[in-house]
């Protein structure tokens, strides 16, 4: 009797420990910002590169009405528990409206509501537009041991609900914060309209479509302003860095840092994209001309959609003629 009176107490004692250990690890945040053990805040410069330029992407580029450019960066530190955007699923009406329009409130309005009700946020940062689509802009950040996350998007403009961003990129290591970070960035599409262009008009997808990667082949549509069929991958649009600002002595601020300004000439040396000549079909024959009884020409003509780029393949014939006879002869 006292054998199993031992028994039920020593499993009563393993079970409330085990009960005890699993109610810790549930309060735990979930996913890999849960392994950060980094003692302190860090400080970032996030330095956001547009790569955009006419010799990189030369289909379609826009050159007025407006020019090629970018919007403010928009970004936010987190935990696990925030997802700002995530490919392959639905946007928010907050990066609809600023993926469309360049719309910031809805988008902070979200944050700041995430971040009071599961506390997922640690704070907002944005950056300043940029007026042309290559060139550079830069904020600082803050990371917070539980919220080393950092996502934001730029709006491409102009374009339907096009965007490059960064979905959740854990900044902590283990113990330590990482002191340097570089991202390729290439454009999404947000799913919310359905226009091939830089240029096209407002015309909503219904239903909404997930947040999806635009790539040299995917749309597979020849209007698509990114279908560059010839090549394997598109250059990179964009790049973003961020580099850890060291702590600065009592009194003074921390260093700025600044990248090399990448101008047109360097980026137009490293990506080249040659763009082919497109044409549009035949026109019909035109009229038989020539004398009676004798063999005429008729001529039909096409015009050029695309005019090639960086060695591309040149524009074809835009007139073909071909004998005859010519009709209403008396």
């Amino acid at each position: 009797m006292e054998n199993l009176i031992f028994v039920y107490c020593s499993c009563k004692v393993l079970w409330t420990v085990l009960v005890t250990m699993l109610g810790y690890a549930s309060s735990l945040p979930v996913g890999e910002d849960a392994l950060c053990t980094a003692e302190d805040l860090a400080k970032y410069r996030i330095i956001f590169i547009g790569k955009w330029s006419q010799t990189a992407f030369p289909k379609q580029y826009p050159l007025y009405r407006p020019p090629a450019q970018w919007s403010s960066l928009l970004g936010v530190t987190h935990s696990s528990d925030y997802s700002m955007w995530k490919k392959n699923e639905y946007a928010s009406n907050g990066v609809r409206d600023f993926a469309e329009k360049g719309e910031a409130w809805a988008l902070m309005k979200e944050i700041e509501e995430a971040g009071e009700k599961i506390q997922s946020v640690h704070g907002i940062f944005s950056a300043p537009a940029i007026s042309s689509g290559t060139g550079q802009t830069s904020t600082e950040l803050e990371a917070h041991p539980r919220h080393p996350l950092v996502s934001f998007v730029v709006r491409i403009v102009p374009s339907p609900d096009w965007f490059v961003g960064i979905d959740s990129l854990n900044l902590c290591e283990g113990g330590h914060w990482m002191d340097e970070v570089s991202v390729d960035l290439f454009p999404y599409d947000a799913g919310t309209d359905s226009g091939f262009t830089f240029s096209s008009p407002n015309f909503a997808t219904i239903p909404q479509d997930t947040v999806t990667e635009i790539t040299c082949s995917s749309p597979s549509h020849p209007a698509n302003s990114f279908y560059y069929p010839k090549l394997k991958i598109l250059p990179p649009i964009a790049q973003v860095t961020m580099v850890k600002l060291k702590k600065s002595q009592p009194g003074l601020s921390a260093p700025f840092i600044n990248l090399p300004a990448r101008s047109n000439e360097i980026i137009d040396t490293i990506s080249e994209t040659p763009l082919d000549c497109e044409v549009s079909q035949w026109s019909s024959w035109g009229l038989c001309r020539g004398v009676c009884r004798e063999t005429g020409t008729k001529i039909r003509t096409r015009f050029v959609l695309l005019q090639p780029a960086n060695n591309g393949m040149p524009c074809p014939d835009l007139d073909e003629e071909t004998g005859c006879e010519p009709e209403n002869c008396v």
